[in-house]
């Protein structure tokens, strides 16, 4: 498209090259779904161990012999569709593990490794490189925070910024004798701008200095301005509320579809739905229940609620239902979840992992997924059921609220509920929610129309990619 506007992504995973959680999905859905609405998104990315075979196949476009400590090159490629440029700095970046952790934990050098990120994210931004210059830089979370920051006191080239949150319980910490190693002015250290808390935070060095602030539901964007849910940060962000908004995430349609399972069914006919659940019944060794056949797809931490379920779920057994857990986290959750097994046999299974192709059948054969979040900024686990027909019992924060229709009398009566919403997030509430949902289910009919309304919601990312489209048009004029 000859009019194409351009947006350069700044950010520390992208799907499918590397992803630890759901920033990945985002960073690697986005640029596609922005061409569409004219916007050629391309993304920057560390070339970690594991990326830097693709180099050989790159071209180099931009080096710097002293890159916070060592030499630093960009090449730019197209990988998987994306057009990607990997910044290789082997002495920040090569090292086994995964993006932030050794085997010992994470790297005491994060701050440098993703200020150097953002330091090339802001000098592409401000420079232009071979002949390509973004008119937006876009930065994810705290590994790009810095990016912004760069551009306002190091000079902008004209370029605007957007920092996007996808979870502010992440803050990118350093100490303050770092300020000069880290390139920032030690005349911004004070409470308006970089100093937080005696230190330094490359996410607030972001929120302060970015054009726009978005996080990825707008419900989100409202609860981090309270101290319950903006974790130190709140006052920063409501003193910027004027440039704060929320943007769903999406799901990738194509990827996630029940039509494209092995046992397909669609909205239009249900039927593989029944023959899904029986497959996954057999496969997890748990008696088909006569109730419904609750899935929880999650990281095992107290954050995801599921410390709650030891004490709700011997009801929901007694009551008919059956659940079925995959995931990993903290080894005691995990070990109670083994309880339930004991306790329950034939009635509770638990998988601790994940596998994606696992997770698919998990959607494809459940009847309802639990999702009892103390906060989710945005959640995908949710939109995956409601595009599965697999009814979300969800907690009434972040994006889970934005997303779901509460089955309540009104929404039933009206034909829009998709789902089963609670609040507070306790261990009472989240036993009436299960409560509720087997009663819906022993409703044949109106458990028929909660479904279909969940599957013909618009889970995609075509809207949300317009309301990027529409923030960085915004920004340009």
């Amino acid at each position: 498209m000859a009019n194409e506007r351009r947006v350069l992504s700044v950010a520390s995973e992208c799907v499918p090259l590397i992803k630890t959680g759901g920033l990945a999905d985002v960073v690697g859905a986005l640029p596609a779904a922005l061409a569409a609405v004219g916007w050629e998104m391309r993304v920057l990315l560390p070339a970690y161990r594991s990326l830097r075979a693709h180099l050989t196949d790159m071209a180099e476009v931009w080096s710097d012999q002293d890159l916070f400590g060592g030499q630093g090159t960009v090449y730019f490629g197209v990988l998987h569709g994306l057009e990607v440029y990997l910044l290789d700095a082997p002495h920040l970046y090569d090292r086994p593990g995964g993006p932030y952790a050794g085997p010992d934990g994470d790297w005491a050098d994060n701050a440098m490794r993703f200020a150097a990120l953002s330091w090339v994210g802001a000098a592409i931004a401000r420079d232009g490189i071979q002949g390509w210059k973004p008119e937006v830089l876009h930065a994810h979370d705290w590994q790009a925070g810095f990016a912004p920051a760069y551009l306002t006191y190091s000079g902008s080239g004209g370029a605007c910024s957007v920092l996007t949150i996808h979870n502010i319980a992440f803050q990118g910490w350093a100490p303050a004798s770092m300020i000069e190693n880290l390139r920032l002015p030690s005349e911004q250290f004070y409470p308006g701008a970089l100093e937080y808390y005696g230190g330094i935070s490359s996410l607030k060095a972001g929120l302060v200095t970015a054009d726009r602030i978005t996080t990825v539901s707008p419900n989100y964007a409202a609860e981090l301005m309270r101290v319950e849910f903006g974790m130190g940060l709140q006052g920063v962000i409501a003193a910027r509320a004027e440039v704060v908004s929320g943007i769903l995430n999406g799901v990738d349609e194509a990827v996630w579809s029940p039509q494209e399972e092995p046992i397909s069914y669609s909205v239009q006919s249900m039927k593989g739905k029944a023959a899904n659940r029986e497959a996954l019944c057999e496969e997890l060794g748990l008696s088909a229940p006569h109730g419904p056949l609750a899935i929880l797809v999650s990281r095992l931490t107290d954050q995801k609620g599921i410390d709650l379920l030891a004490g709700v779920i011997p009801e929901f057994v007694a009551s008919g239902g059956a659940l079925a857990v995959l995931g990993s986290g903290d080894p005691s959750l995990e070990a109670a979840l083994r309880g339930l097994v004991a306790a329950y046999p034939g009635k509770v299974s638990v998988t601790i992992g994940y596998d994606e192709a696992l997770s698919h059948r998990f959607f494809a054969g459940g009847d309802a997924v639990l999702v009892p979040s103390r906060f989710e900024p945005c959640g995908l686990t949710q939109m995956y059921g409601l595009r599965y027909g697999t009814v979300p019992v969800v907690s009434a924060v972040g994006g889970l609220a934005d997303t779901v229709i509460h089955a309540s009398p009104a929404a039933m009566a009206a034909g829009v509920a998709t789902g089963i919403v609670f609040h507070p997030v306790d261990a009472i509430a989240l036993g009436q929610a299960l409560r509720a949902l087997t009663q819906l289910y022993s409703n044949p009919k109106e458990w028929a129309k909660v479904q279909k309304n969940a599957m013909r919601q618009d889970v995609g990312w075509a809207g949300s990619a317009l309301a990027y489209a529409q923030l960085y048009e915004g920004l340009v004029k």
